[in-house]
């Protein structure tokens, strides 16, 4: 897991980061939050992290749910959030 918050700056602007609560956003301005991805459980007790919201992989299976997340948030840390990532570029706060 990350023990810091990265926040991306857009040409525009706007802000782009993985939501974490270190701190308030409110103090940011307006807020627009979407879900990145769908942590789920599958039918054989497992876990999986679907990036389709951003256009990402189905990663998984995990054992455990934490493991599901911390993969998550690795590739959303790789493929969305940093600048020249090959994910298209979004303009809300996950």
């Amino acid at each position: 897991m990350r023990n810091s918050t990265e926040i991306v700056v857009g040409r525009q602007g706007e802000l782009r980061m993985i939501y974490d609560e270190s701190f308030d956003l409110q103090q940011l301005g307006h807020v627009h939050i979407e879900r990145g991805s769908h942590v789920e459980p599958t039918m054989n007790g497992q876990w999986t992290a679907d990036l389709s919201p951003v256009g990402g992989p189905v990663l998984g299976p995990f054992a455990l749910r934490s493991e599901a997340i911390e993969a998550e948030i690795e590739w959303l840390h790789c493929h969305w959030l940093l600048p020249g990532s090959d994910s298209p570029p979004r303009n809300q706060t996950l």
